[in-house]
């Protein structure tokens, strides 16, 4: 292979093994899910290490906040990382541009490889207690209406689960539509020219570097082309054929029509297509259970005043921004209505 992967952990993979498993990697932004070892990527380059999945002992998601929050506005509204934990707590990161990237690449890990865990020591602490206080909460005594409406919320949310991919869909088009209608158009084309100038400045310096005219400054303008394109074209910012207003309503059109169709065969579903989510109908019931609403209608009208009060301001741990995140553009982009 031209790059060798280098290996972050003790253990190491034969020469020939290594060279087929990263080949047949599933690829997931810079990192890639082979079947012996998970590929990280380096500042410069895609999958440029590796750890063995028999060395890797957590493999999960960070993500760091930056101006923007949940607001959705500006290109660096937050940075999410695939952290892998090796060898005994050693760790190394991997920047993404898309935070849907992380979160399919940890599905995979899943499926393929459940006894790895993903979450970090402290979030793992966190969630087992956040999971015996919402049961503790759930269990509590409640009157027998809001008891029949709690465990029909549960049901739907279970009715959505066995088709996952429907409202992670839904989800996913809901946050690119709104990361499009917030980036100014200005972004877009300003993006386009600068990369555009890169192109014309890397063929510059690689036409230079042959015949020798420029001297030193050849390498200059080949390495701030070559920047400039692959620094743009990872941002998503740019305007192409799949990134774009139409495709991108088509998308969330045909998101929320598959949801459409799957909800119609549940009598009396309590959400829209617009906003069928798991993440929603549970919040929905943890509001029955405080006894902040009296019905499942009125709770969703709670909700959505609950999502409204997070802006940039607020501070949440990571489970719940992933939650958050998953949720609040899909009501974004409606108006809340």
């Amino acid at each position: 292979m031209i790059f060798k992967p280098i290996k972050l952990s003790l253990s190491a993979l034969p020469d020939d093994q290594l060279r087929y498993d990263r080949k047949n990697c599933a690829r997931y932004g810079p990192c890639g899910v082979g079947e012996k070892a998970l590929y990280m990527g380096g500042l410069w380059l895609d999958r440029k290490y590796y750890v063995p999945f028999s060395s890797a002992e957590r493999i999960y998601k960070r993500v760091a906040m930056s101006k923007g929050g949940f607001t959705g506005k500006g290109i660096f509204a937050s940075i999410p990382y695939l952290v892998v934990e090796y060898d005994g707590g050693r760790q190394f990161k991997s920047a993404f541009k898309r935070e849907e990237q992380v979160d399919s690449l940890l599905r995979r890990i899943a499926e393929e490889h459940p006894d790895i865990k993903r979450h970090s020591a402290e979030a793992e602490k966190k969630l087992a207690d956040k999971d015996r206080h919402r049961a503790k909460k759930l269990k509590r005594s409640v009157p027998d209406d809001i008891r029949q409406e709690i465990d029909f919320l549960e049901r739907c949310a279970l009715y959505l689960e066995k088709q996952p991919s429907l409202f992670r869909n839904l989800s996913t088009a809901a946050r690119r539509k709104r990361a499009y209608d917030n980036s100014s158009p200005a972004y877009r084309w300003v993006a386009m020219f600068i990369t555009l100038m890169g192109a014309a400045a890397a063929a510059y310096g690689i036409y230079s570097i042959i015949t020798g005219g420029v001297g030193g400054f050849s390498l200059y303008f080949l390495l701030f082309g070559l920047a400039a394109i692959f620094f743009f074209s990872g941002m998503s910012v740019l305007p192409t054929a799949r990134n774009n207003k139409r495709r991108i309503q088509q998308s969330l059109e045909r998101a929320e029509g598959d949801m459409e169709k799957y909800i119609k065969d549940f009598h009396e579903f309590p959400l829209p297509a617009r906003y069928a989510h798991p993440a929603v109908l549970r919040r929905m019931e943890d509001i029955l259970a405080d006894g902040r609403a009296a019905a499942a209608s009125d709770a969703l009208d709670v909700l959505k005043d609950d999502l409204k009060a997070l802006n940039r301001d607020v501070q949440v741990e990571q489970e719940e921004y992933d939650e958050i995140i998953a949720i609040k553009p899909m009501f974004l982009i409606n108006s809340y209505k």
